[in-house]
């Protein structure tokens, strides 16, 4: 199995890349498959992540087989 890591909107363009597998083990945290999947950038606080479609904190484990989503934030108007 592995973990999936998918950019959308403004992160996929300014990362030039929508999608990461990180093999089993590479990251524990959201926040660490975000360092794994972008070569070690800090994620930026604005940032929104999610787990499986649930809205997640850069602390929340994972565990083999997750999908991360991290977008920026959403506005209105």
């Amino acid at each position: 199995m592995s973990l999936t890591v998918r950019f959308f909107a403004s992160l996929r363009e300014r990362l030039e890349r929508d999608e990461v597998v990180l093999a089993p083990g590479d990251a524990a945290t959201v926040g660490e498959a975000w360092a794994c999947a972008t070569g070690g950038e800090a994620m930026p606080a604005n940032v929104l992540a999610a787990v499986n479609q649930d809205y997640a904190a850069p602390d929340q484990p994972l565990k083999d087989g997750d999908e991360v989503a991290f977008f920026p934030p959403v506005t209105g108007g």
